[in-house]
């Protein structure tokens, strides 16, 4: 079923990535089926931020998974939220946390978890992972798929 959205400012618009996550604006819609327990998925795999320390380019595979109330992330300005960390200088804690503060701030969701898979930098993977609320009774919820690094293990 369409249904018209109006007021947001990126979709459908030409949005250049913000020069900062604190610039950013995440979006949010409407909920057509506020009132069904259910899970969305967001998966970025190409996730980057720059080192606090060092300025050396950080790598991750995110995954957010979250139970919607009245409202859904808009999913054109969670890319250009996450874009806008590719030159800001973030810890993997803080650019993990960060990302999933922000949702929960804006889309009030009955749940959600964020899995930040970091890759090896020094030799050492650092995963983060942050939970709000209380997953819905009923709710299947999936396995993140990420499996822990390994190495050549």
């Amino acid at each position: 079923m369409t249904r018209k959205i109006t007021g947001l400012k990126q979709l459908g618009h030409e949005s250049p990535v913000p020069n900062s996550p604190d610039e950013a604006e995440l979006e949010r819609v409407p909920n057509p089926h506020a009132g069904t327990a259910y899970v969305a998925r967001f998966t970025a795999p190409e996730f980057t931020c720059l080192c606090p320390v060092t300025g050396q380019p950080d790598f991750a595979h995110l995954v957010v998974d979250y139970a919607p109330g009245k409202w859904l992330l808009e999913s054109k300005s969670f890319k250009l939220f996450l874009a806008s960390f590719r030159n800001a200088s973030a810890f993997h804690e803080d650019a993990t946390i960060t990302i999933g503060k922000r949702i929960v701030d804006l889309v009030e969701p009955a749940w959600l978890r964020i899995g930040g898979y970091w890759y090896p930098r020094g030799g050492i993977p650092i995963d983060v992972f942050w939970q709000y609320g209380t997953p819905p009774e009923g709710v299947w919820i999936p396995d993140q798929g990420v499996a822990p690094y390994r190495g050549r293990g």
